[in-house]
C-alpha cells in the first residue's frame, strides 16, 4: 500500500502578513501557527503535516516573512526562511493580488531562481478583488519568473484549497511518509502554548510593542482537580525591550494583562482538551532581539538553521 502513497516537504513562504499561517491552519483544518494581521508574526520555522491516507503526506513547513532585517532576530528570520527552500520539494510563495511588484518580492524572486524545486505561485486574498483583475495580477508575475503552477485562492475564506493540496501531491514522489497519520505538527506543546500567548498580546497591544515581545514557559504541570478531571497549570512570562512597554503590556490594574491571559487561555483550553490555570508575568530585558544570549533563551537558535 506504500507505494502508492507520495510525500514529501513544501515551504510556504512570502513576505510578511501575506496569509502563510492563516493558510497552513486551513489546510491542515488545526490552528497550530499563530496569526494576526502584524507583521513578522512568525519568527521560527514551523512544520505541520497534512495525511490523506488516499494519497499521502505533505509537511508544511511554514517560514517567517522574508522582508529587510533591523536587528539580529530580524535577521534570524530571514535566514530561516531562505534557508527553508533548500531543503524541500516544492515552495508554495504566497502574494497579495496586486499588479506592482515591489522590493520585497524582487528579492524572493531572486531567491527562487537559486533554487531547482517546483514553485507554486499563490494569489491569496482573490476574493478581495474582481475576477478580472486577477488575470492582470497573473500575467503580470508570469512576466518576472517561470511558475509551475499559478493559482488564485483564499486562506481565509478556504477557496481553491483543495487545488493548492492537488497541485502539492503533483509535485512530490511516491515513498513512506514521514509522520504517524495522527502527527499533526512537530512543535512541542510548551512552544505551541508560549506561541499562543504571544498571539494575543500581538492582537492586544499597540504597533510599536509587538515586535518587542517573546514568551518563555516557566512551568507547565498537570494535576487532577478534586472532581478528578484533568487541570493543567501554567506559568508564563511575557519578555518586553522597555519598561514603557511593560505598562502597556500590564495596562491599567492590570486590565490588558487579564485579557491577554483570558483570550490565551481559552485558545489554550482548545488545544489540550482540558481546563487550563495560566499565570501571566511580565519582564523587561533591555535589546533582547540584539542579544544573541536571550534570542538563544527564546528559543530562537542560530544552529537550527
Amino acid at each position: 500500500m506504500e507505494n502508492n502513497l507520495k510525500s514529501g516537504f513544501a515551504a510556504i513562504i512570502g513576505r510578511p502578513n501575506v496569509g502563510k499561517s492563516t493558510l497552513m491552519n486551513h489546510l491542515i483544518g488545526q490552528k497550530i501557527a499563530i496569526t494576526s494581521n502584524k507583521p513578522q508574526t512568525t519568527r521560527n520555522r514551523i512544520q505541520t503535516v497534512y495525511t490523506d491516507e488516499t494519497r499521502g503526506q505533505i509537511v508544511f513547513v511554514d517560514t517567517p516573512g522574508i522582508h529587510q532585517a533591523k536587528n539580529k532576530l530580524g535577521e534570524y528570520m530571514v535566514r530561516v526562511a531562505e534557508g527553508s527552500l533548500k531543503d524541500v520539494d516544492v515552495i508554495l510563495w504566497l502574494v497579495e493580488p496586486d499588479s506592482y511588484i515591489g522590493a520585497g518580492e524582487r528579492h524572493i524572486i531572486e531567491e527562487l531562481k537559486k533554487t531547482n524545486v517546483p514553485v507554486i505561485l499563490v494569489i491569496n486574498k482573490a476574493d478581495t478583488v474582481e475576477k478580472t483583475k486577477i488575470l492582470e495580477y497573473i500575467d503580470t508575475y508570469r512576466k518576472v519568473f517561470d511558475f509551475d503552477e499559478i493559482i488564485p485562492a483564499s486562506a481565509l475564506r478556504g477557496y481553491n484549497l483543495d487545488d493548492i493540496v492537488d497541485t502539492i501531491f503533483k509535485y512530490l514522489t511516491y515513498g513512506p511518509m514521514f509522520y504517524d497519520a495522527d502527527t499533526v505538527t512537530d512543535q512541542p506543546e510548551r512552544q505551541i502554548v508560549a506561541e499562543m500567548i504571544r498571539e494575543k498580546a500581538l492582537h492586544a497591544l499597540d504597533e510599536e510593542v509587538p515586535h518587542g515581545i517573546a514568551v518563555t514557559i516557566e512551568k507547565m504541570k498537570k494535576r487532577k482537580a478534586a472532581s478528578g478531571s484533568k487541570i493543567i497549570d501554567i506559568e508564563a512570562e511575557i519578555i518586553c525591550e522597555k519598561n514603557s512597554h511593560k505598562g502597556i503590556i500590564i495596562g491599567k490594574g492590570g486590565a490588558m494583562l487579564k485579557k491577554i491571559g483570558s483570550n490565551a487561555r481559552f485558545e489554550i483550553e482548545r488545544l489540550l482538551e482540558c481546563k487550563v490555570n495560566l499565570k501571566l508575568w511580565v519582564k523587561v530585558k533591555k535589546d533582547w532581539r540584539d542579544s544573541d544570549f536571550l534570542m538563544k533563551n527564546y528559543g530562537y537558535r542560530k544552529d537550527e538553521i
